[in-house]
């Protein structure tokens, strides 16, 4: 049997077996929908949609392709997506938080799917990008996602992670424990006058503090068949670049 390789180990403050999870992170994403945009807002100051803008264009993506962003949420990712590929492009979302997909939609994002990163509802070769924003952590095997993220790529296609990770240096972990493990919950409870969102951006430290280091996260890209690096952004924004072999696509990006 092979080895389950999850980017998180058990977090008995919100579950104790593998099982849990998955239902456990669901009903939190679902209590907080309504709120999940403005947390991310009071998290980012604001400067989320331009960040997420700036990496997909590092990452090639432009007009006319199809991407599949996977762990979309309300679709903030998905959304500065669909502006770069435009009415001759593609983007579809898929998230298994239900409530999360119907807020999206509320704001504007288009073709969402239930679903698991893990166990795509795609034919394989369908896409030219796979995107996955800040979802990373709540997957149960990462080794099965960048599998199924191979399959429904088409040669040459491309696979961009966006994550956080804790910095290198001791001070640098203690002044980020603080801010996202302190202030931004409390301000989250502040600005949204929401427990469950407080409680969401808890979790969301913990789970950036309990990660799989990022060198796991490329081994399991490269045992996918990936030709993978790692861009840090300002000590903290880890952007994973995958490329699914060799076509013009990767050769046009590039260029």
């Amino acid at each position: 049997m092979s080895m389950v390789r999850a980017p998180l180990p058990l977090l008995p403050g919100y579950w104790t077996r593998p099982e849990d999870r998955q239902r456990v992170v669901n009903a939190m994403f679902n209590r907080s929908a309504r709120h999940y945009e403005r947390a991310c807002a009071i998290m980012s100051f604001g400067s989320g949609a331009a960040y997420r803008r700036a990496a997909l264009v590092r990452a090639g993506l432009r007009m006319g392709l199809d991407v599949l962003d996977v762990g979309t949420g309300t679709g903030l990712l998905a959304r500065e997506a669909a502006r770069l590929v435009g009415s001759s492009g593609r983007v579809i979302g898929i998230d298994p938080s239900i409530q999360m997909m119907v807020t999206g939609r509320d704001r504007g994002t288009t073709g969402l799917v239930q679903g698991l990163g893990e166990s795509l509802p795609f034919s394989d070769g369908q896409f030219d990008y796979v995107t996955m924003g800040y979802a990373l952590r709540h997957v149960g095997d990462l080794d099965q996602l960048f599998a199924e993220y191979a399959r429904v790529l088409k040669p040459g296609g491309r696979l961009l992670l966006l994550e956080i990770t804790k910095p290198a240096s001791t001070l640098g972990s203690m002044l980020m424990q603080a801010y996202f493990g302190t202030v931004v919950p409390y301000l989250t409870r502040i600005g949204t006058r929401s427990t469950h969102s407080s409680q969401l951006m808890k979790f969301y430290w913990e789970t950036i503090a309990y990660c799989v280091a990022p060198e796991v996260i490329l081994a399991s890209i490269r045992r996918a068949g990936f030709v993978a690096e790692r861009t840090v952004i300002a000590g903290i924004f880890s952007e994973y670049l995958g490329t699914r072999g060799n076509s013009q696509l990767s050769a046009v990006a590039d260029g």
